[in-house]
């Protein structure tokens, strides 16, 4: 998994749907609701008839934090809500 500037990343020794189902809820404990879900794989797929590894896009948002931000930068909606990333690489890693 690439480190990058504008991320942050943690391996995984649960399968990709187990880190689907924990990150969820480890998000949900702290103030955060899903409100959307790309499954980018399945729309390669469709879209574009191309296969790739599974990779979803979770959109997540905490209300009161997003208020505030909102309050302070209107602007700051291109940035909302938050993106989580979870996929498995090439080396079969989630």
């Amino acid at each position: 998994m690439k480190n990058t500037n504008y991320s942050f990343w943690k391996s995984t020794d649960l399968s990709y749907e187990d880190a689907i189902e924990r990150v969820t809820k480890l998000l949900q404990e702290d103030g955060f609701g899903i409100l959307t879900e790309i499954d980018v794989k399945a729309t390669m797929k469709k879209k574009l008839d191309i296969d790739i590894n599974p990779y979803k896009i979770l959109g997540a948002c905490n209300p009161p934090n997003a208020y505030k931000a909102l309050q302070a930068e209107e602007q700051i909606g291109l940035m909302l809500p938050c993106n989580v990333i979870i996929y498995v690489n090439d080396k079969n890693e989630t």
